[in-house]
């Protein structure tokens, strides 16, 4: 129970002494006051959930930029698979008429996907790609691509590993 006030105080202090910094890092990022409070608010909910301690860090300020730009990224790639998909919407002959919760649940899964496929490697991402989405078989792949339908066999299943090990992170 010591060591859990403890944790807390240490964080406490970290924020008091950093948040405003931090709140001006993401500012200048972001040129929007509220979404900078959004991004410090989620970086110091990231580190109390992460429970590491941070009462002995040597550069606190890197710690936290770190953090935050992680965040930030995310946040990037999340409007852009937004984007995306409303430029795809607007692409269709019959817009879809979704809900407002059915629209987030689908930019939620969009978002999802597009982290696991960064966290392919370059060659990997391809040839998965050109599998699911379009529909080539290994043979083909392996020509186009010029590889052994072996490689691309192994390409698929670290591919295949890394959806599967996505859906318990």
């Amino acid at each position: 129970m010591g060591t859990h006030n403890s944790f807390e105080q240490d964080v406490e202090v970290l924020y008091l002494q950093h948040h405003g910094w931090l709140k001006g890092w993401l500012q200048r990022r972001l040129g929007e006051a509220a979404d900078a409070d959004d991004l410090a608010h989620d970086t110091f909910v990231r580190i109390i959930r992460a429970r590491s301690p941070v009462a002995e860090l040597k550069q606190p300020l890197a710690y936290l930029a770190t953090i935050a730009n992680s965040l930030l990224v995310n946040r990037w790639r999340r409007l852009a698979v937004e984007r995306a998909y409303a430029e795809a919407l607007a692409a269709q002959p019959e817009a879809l008429d979704l809900s407002a919760e059915a629209r987030y649940l689908l930019i939620e899964t969009l978002t999802e996907i597009d982290a696991v496929l960064h966290g392919l490697s370059p060659r990997v991402r391809e040839v998965f790609l050109l599998s699911q989405l379009d529909g080539l078989s290994y043979k083909q792949i392996a020509a186009q691509l010029g590889l052994s339908v072996n490689q691309v066999q192994k390409a698929m299943l670290k591919a295949f590993s890394r959806c599967y090990a996505s859906l318990f992170e």
